[in-house]
């Protein structure tokens, strides 16, 4: 079985990418063989096509509600069931994977295509394409074409499986809003030496680069009658932040999980500004308080944290409740805090509540009434025995987010690039505010908080002839309440667009449903049974007009006659 070709081509318009993935495979030998075709594509993206070609015949996934298509798929094979088409792979990726078997001296083409949102974090975007074929490819490319009206600040290509020799395969192409990667290594620059027939190719190849920001009302670009705004403000004065660590020192943690914490810890310490505000409530069965209250991040203060944190050990059950409840009490007593400034909580957790309240539905409503909407709950579980459900609907419900820490040699540094994520609070109460009467389906238009680096993004659909789409932002700063107004010409906006080979049609409408989705989503995991019915029932009757593979969906393949027919291919969730 020869890979013959293996194309990866990825356009990405105004952070909006679309990748095509398609791989034509020959068997070579004189009977049939299976056929793999395996990629790995980012959690973050939605599949959106996929297609194998036999022969002249082509076999397309048709993408069906889930439950329908689970209901089929079980009448089709009631002798047992077949693991799915994805599962998660890795931090970043999902792995889809499909063989078929095919007659001697035949081909087959398998096509993929997903599409996802860049999303900006510390002041870049990032597209990342596994690179793993497992065998030399004759013709090999990766090709990647960026669009961004604003202007590309800068564009970095990064890889794991760089040599000197593959390093000549690489071009890149740039002007001020374009530009052209191409990837194309021939067989004998694939090779890892000479000698032997074995591929150098196996791992990350990531574009990363940020677009210029002019206008101070952020940037909106608009198609065929629907908008996207983006709003990433920069060099504004920094928040001071009150900030409780809320640490689990249960025995789970003992070990090299309490040593990264403690690594991490004294790095964050150094990275706190002196105008902030902290403390560290550690538990187990117990909570304990290092102090009774916040102390200001003076160097005294930072070193004798630190010298807390060197002490930290782990031992005994885990008590989350109390010790959300006791960093809650905290803040709600601070004094002599600065009159603007922004409080949050963030929990480093590894396991399940063990002691005290240990119901999770308790938990989370416990939370969310002492919380009250005034601070941000931030929910760090650390490896796979935690219930990431329970710490994303806490954190969702408290202005928050959740993450997972694995459980590798750079833990520390994760913990660290998540605190660097919040780190820089810009703006708070932000209001993105379009004519009521003139747009529909508006994604979320406010938000509590803003860290530098990040970007806003808000879309929607203009619906009746307007000329101009006059916008309107409203936010605090440290310093001052903040109001920033812009009128986006629609005509001259659509034209950005118009003849630009880069461009994927109705990509902006695509951008809105994929944004929608995502939104309706993560609003359904902290809302309650019915109004969780309602969310799910309009992101599934978009993620099918739309053609995604989203969590509420499942893409059905269907095979040549005589091999196991139907096969499923579902969104892999990280809460599982």
């Amino acid at each position: 079985i020869e890979i013959y070709s293996l194309h990866v081509d990825c356009k990405v318009t105004s952070r909006f990418a679309h990748t095509i993935i398609t791989s034509k495979i020959v068997n070579r030998a004189n009977e049939s063989r299976e056929a793999t075709f395996e990629v790995e594509l980012p959690k973050s993206a939605f599949i959106t096509n996929f297609s194998m070609s036999i022969d002249g015949k082509v076999y397309p996934g048709i993408i069906k509600e889930k439950a329908s298509a689970q209901k089929e798929y079980d009448t089709a094979v009631s002798h047992g069931q077949s693991a799915g088409l994805v599962k998660i792979t890795g931090r970043k990726l999902e792995q889809f994977h499909v063989s078929v078997s095919i007659a001697a001296a035949s081909n087959v083409t398998f096509e993929l295509a997903y599409e996802e949102l860049l999303k900006r974090q510390l002041g870049k975007f990032e597209l990342l394409i596994k690179v793993r074929p497992k065998q030399l490819v004759k013709h090999f490319q990766i090709d990647v074409h960026i669009f961004e009206p604003q202007g590309i600040r800068f564009l970095e290509t990064d890889s794991t499986f760089m040599t000197n020799e593959l390093t000549e395969a690489l071009t890149k192409v740039q002007n001020e809003t374009k530009a052209h990667i191409l990837f194309k290594p021939t067989v004998d620059q694939q090779k890892i030496n000479p000698e032997l027939d074995e591929t150098l190719l196996n791992g990350d190849f990531v574009v990363r680069y940020d677009v210029e920001r002019g206008a101070t009302a952020g940037d909106i670009q608009i198609v065929n009658g629907y908008f996207v705004h983006y709003f990433a403000p920069r060099e504004m004065p920094v928040f001071p932040k009150n900030v409780i660590f809320v640490i689990d020192r249960s025995g789970s943690m003992a070990g090299r999980k309490i040593e990264q914490t403690r690594d991490a810890l004294l790095k964050i310490l150094q990275d706190l500004r002196p105008e902030d505000h902290f403390s560290f409530i550690t538990f187990n069965s117990k909570v304990a308080e290092w102090k009774s209250s916040l102390l200001q991040a003076t160097a005294d203060n930072v070193a004798s944290a630190a010298g807390f944190v060197q002490t930290l050990s782990a031992s005994g059950g885990t008590d989350i409740n109390r010790a959300l409840l006791t960093a809650v009490s905290m803040l709600d007593k601070a004094e002599r805090l600065p009159g603007r400034s922004v409080s949050m909580m963030i929990l480093l957790t590894d396991g399940q509540p063990t002691s005290g309240e240990s119901n999770v539905e308790v938990i989370q409503e416990n939370i969310q009434k002492a919380v009250n909407g005034k601070y941000a709950l931030f929910c760090l579980g650390f490896g796979f025995d935690v219930s990431y459900k329970f710490l994303e609907k806490m954190a969702l419900s408290n202005g928050g987010i959740a993450r997972r820490i694995y459980e590798n040699a750079d833990a520390a540094l994760q913990l660290q690039g998540f605190y660097q994520e919040v780190a820089t609070p810009i703006l708070m109460k932000i209001e993105m505010q379009y004519p009521e009467n003139a747009i529909e389906g508006l994604t979320k238009n406010n938000f509590k908080l803003f860290f530098e680096g990040s970007e806003i993004i808000v879309s929607g659909k203009i619906s009746n002839e307007l000329d101009l789409l006059p916008v309107e932002i409203k936010a605090q700063t440290h310093v001052s309440d903040l109001t920033l107004k812009e009128e986006a010409n629609v005509k001259e906006k659509e034209q950005v667009f118009q003849n630009q080979s880069y461009v994927f049609g109705n990509f902006i409408e695509r951008l809105w449903a994929y944004l929608t989705i995502q939104q309706l989503l993560e609003k359904s995991i902290s809302a309650e049974e019915e109004d969780k019915r309602t969310l799910e029932a309009q992101a599934l009757e978009l993620s099918l007009q739309y053609n995604f593979v989203t969590p509420l969906t499942s893409m059905v393949v269907t095979k040549p006659t005589g091999q196991q027919q139907t096969e499923l291919a579902n969104k892999p969730t990280e809460a599982g």
